[in-house]
């Protein structure tokens, strides 16, 4: 291997290590907290469906409180 082959292949190496994978960038969705995305981890509770159709997950802490039914008087 010579020296300009080395040299190609640690650069290639280097830039390949600083791109994102495809599925890292995600849409947002829930006011920015929750993520879409196909299946929920899980760390994460579905809402409701994104835009798009997939699911919209929120980490547990997230979840906004059940309302408690009105009591009758």
């Amino acid at each position: 291997m010579s020296m300009t082959q080395l040299l190609l292949l640690i650069v290639s190496l280097l830039v390949l290590g600083h791109v994102p994978p495809g599925r890292s960038e995600f849409k947002r969705c829930w006011k920015g907290h929750g993520a879409c995305r196909t299946y929920c981890t899980r760390q994460e509770a579905y809402m409701h469906l994104c835009p798009d159709g997939s699911l919209c997950c929120l980490p547990y802490g997230l979840r906004s409180p059940v309302p408690a039914k009105p009591e009758k008087v």
